[in-house]
């Protein structure tokens, strides 16, 4: 086990639901050591997993939780916000009319001008050149369609969408309760 003598940057805990999932997989559910030794202490949660870190103070040594559970579970969102970052991660953060992926925007699929609404159903990501190709047209006008249909997510299917943009920051620790339907060793 590794000793330090002062409190660490790093080492993020992985913070699950009473039913040992994550709250959330995009963005992953993580809080700052500081956050997880507080709750710990405060008996809202449960170490599950710990690091080989040690952090000290006059009267205790603890170890740094890396997965914890809270002790009462959280419900969900039954509908998730309508948020920019939302519609991208539902659209798989591509083009909804060409597929590019980086720099988006967002398209009214029927345009405001034309009495089309900021909603799930009306909304899609598009990249800048695509969103200025269109403009003020309508799909059929402009001669493209969006790759699926917008649609208003469901919690789930929006969580499940950001199961394929894992962090880039993943601990070991953190797998077992991170990827349960995948495939397992025989």
């Amino acid at each position: 086990m590794q000793v330090l003598t002062r409190p660490p940057s790093g080492w993020p805990a992985l913070v699950l639901n009473a039913d040992f999932r994550p709250l959330s997989y995009y963005p992953l559910s993580v809080w700052p050591w500081q956050e997880a030794v507080k709750a710990v202490f405060q008996d809202r949660v449960d170490v599950i997993q710990s690091y080989d870190k040690v952090v000290r103070s006059p009267s205790v040594s603890f170890q740094l939780p890396s997965v914890v559970s809270l002790k009462s579970y959280v419900e969900q969102a039954r509908s998730p916000a309508f948020t920019r970052f939302n519609v991208f991660l539902r659209d798989g953060f591509a083009c909804q009319y060409c597929g590019a992926r980086g720099e988006l925007t967002f398209d009214h699929v029927v345009p405001r001008s034309r009495g089309g609404r900021t909603t799930w159903e009306n909304i899609v990501a598009a990249c800048a050149p695509c969103n200025l190709r269109k403009g003020g047209r309508t799909p059929r006008e402009a001669h493209m369609q969006p790759m699926k249909a917008p649609l208003r997510p469901s919690m789930h299917r929006l969580q499940e969408a950001g199961r394929r943009f894992p962090p880039h920051y993943l601990h070991q620790s953190w797998m077992d309760y991170l990827y349960w339907d995948i495939e397992l060793e025989a």
